[in-house]
């Protein structure tokens, strides 16, 4: 569907054309007619669908310039409370409209001196919201529309009492949209507490599960993991790869080993500054890296296109992330790969996996050192004709070295010592050791086939975090069940709307 369709004005449509946007996606035709009505939205669709223009388009429409804020985005990380800010810039610089992020990490002092500047839209983390109401820098009194966007990340990171306490400071007349990859019961609850009459609008997204999507897993022992990777490197050739790890210890290990092996690669999570974390993400976007190495945390909600490869460097512990994991590759009709590493151990995790997502993952062989090599060689034959295609006038001013050299040294001479400085040669390349992680634990149930007693393996920490879950889970639940009243009272306020892609 054309956004000329979509009731959208001229102003607005001007700013869509010159961003880039064709045709609107399934969540974005649906939502916004929705959104512009001031109806209650609950969005149902994973990341990279297009949510953020989904939400923001309609409300850029709405927006008042010549007063202060109007419109309030609660976002789970600091990542995407920036992009979501760059990206409504964009799309409202026609209507003037000023867009603030406000997040942790940062100096607040200089988020408090932007905030009276009077923005019409803030987009922020919910603590850092919260330090700014509790220090009467953030008037949401004039707010008409409430955002919250990938809500189940925010409550899968424990932001629930935060959000609510940020609501109670929000008029109770605004519209509520809210925008989620699942829809576990803890949603539906803020939906019905929260919201008016909601319309759930909810779109699957083919390529999680389907034909753009290549999944692979490979069988291998925890130390042989990072020469399989650098060898699969060489030879699948991608444009661009993200390499998730488990920890911050692993991503940063992985990314100066890959450095060290002569790839162009940096690492992303939570310890880095921001502006280092939003500098390598900006090098990635704009193709100065190849390879982005990440914790789960601080890849949620990066709006990235163009990947080609995901390479699960260690299986997640959450089925979800995986589908999280994946889903930054294969977008806009573009064909993608995943490929995850499983120890024996951690088959049971694959299983759980395979179920959620609903298609099989195929075995790979994991490639030779001789495959590698002959990868590497087929690269830097490639590169070198390249190179004399594009610039070879450039390459007239060294032509009297060259016959210079032709006369002591025979072509086959020169051209091996020229691939040998091009090519990785498995014999002389860095040696990289990798502190080994704790594999998984194994999953219980149809699914496991590796027995194993789980709870011995977990450690005191993990039982006690699961703990902590599972009680703040019930308390929740208790607190909302009462708020509600009775079992039937729960479907009241949802029109689901299933018109997406199936």
């Amino acid at each position: 569907m054309k956004f000329n369709e979509l009731g959208l004005s001229s102003e607005i449509l001007e700013s869509i054309e010159r961003v880039g946007f064709e045709e609107a996606t399934p969540i974005q035709a649906q939502t916004i007619p929705l959104a512009l009505d001031g109806k209650d939205v609950i969005g149902q669709a994973q990341t990279g669908t297009g949510k953020t223009a989904a939400f923001g388009l309609p409300t850029l429409q709405k927006m008042d310039v010549s007063r202060g804020i109007q419109t309030l985005i609660i976002a789970p990380t600091r990542e995407l409370a920036v992009q979501t800010q760059e990206e409504l810039f964009r799309l409202g610089r026609d209507k003037h409209v000023k867009v603030q992020a406000v997040y942790g990490g940062a100096d607040i002092s200089r988020q408090i001196r932007a905030l009276k500047n009077n923005p019409q839209i803030v987009v922020g983390t919910p603590g850092r919201l919260l330090d700014h109401i509790k220090r009467k820098t953030l008037n949401l009194s004039n707010v008409t529309t409430l955002v919250l966007d990938e809500a189940d990340e925010m409550l899968n990171m424990g932001f629930l009492e935060d959000i609510e306490a940020i609501i109670e400071n929000v008029p109770e007349t605004r519209q509520t949209l809210l925008f989620s990859a699942t829809m576990p019961d803890a949603i539906k609850r803020i939906g019905v507490k929260f919201m008016n009459n909601p319309e759930h609008v909810k779109i699957k997204a083919k390529e999680m599960t389907a034909d753009l999507i290549d999944q692979y897993y490979i069988r291998v022992k925890e130390f042989e993991k990072f020469d399989l990777m650098t060898r699969l490197l060489d030879v699948e050739k991608p444009e661009l790869t993200i390499v998730f790890g488990r920890t911050k210890r692993r991503v940063d290990e992985l990314s100066r080993g890959l450095e060290a092996r002569g790839f162009n690669a940096e690492g992303i999570h939570g310890d880095l500054s921001q502006q280092k974390r939003m500098s390598v993400l900006r090098d990635f976007k704009n193709n100065r890296l190849d390879i982005l190495v990440a914790t789960d945390v601080a890849a949620r909600g990066l709006d990235i296109s163009g990947v080609s490869h995901v390479i699960n460097y260690d299986i997640p512990q959450d089925p979800e992330s995986y589908v999280h994991r994946i889903g930054r590759t294969g977008r806009a009709g573009k064909d993608g790969v995943s490929i995850t590493f499983v120890t024996a151990n951690e088959i049971g995790y694959l299983h759980v996996i395979e179920d959620l997502t609903k298609k099989r993952m195929s075995p790979m062989r994991p490639p030779t050192e001789k495959e590698a090599f002959v990868g590497s060689l087929k690269s830097a034959i490639e590169e070198i004709d390249r190179t004399i295609e594009q610039e070879n006038d450039a390459l007239e001013k060294f032509a009297k070295s060259a016959e210079k050299l032709l006369t002591n040294h025979s072509p086959e001479e020169l051209a091996a010592v020229l691939l040998k400085t091009l090519a990785k040669d498995p014999e002389n390349q860095a040696k990289v050791e990798i502190t080994p992680e704790r594999p998984l634990t194994t999953k219980r149930g149809k699914n496991n086939r590796g027995g194993g007693n789980s709870r011995g393996n977990r450690g005191r920490n993990d039982n006690r975090k699961d703990r902590n879950f599972k009680d703040k889970y019930r308390k929740d639940k208790k607190f909302y069940d009462k708020k509600r009243g009775t079992s039937s009272e729960k479907k009241q306020g949802f029109v689901i709307r299933n018109k997406g892609n199936k």
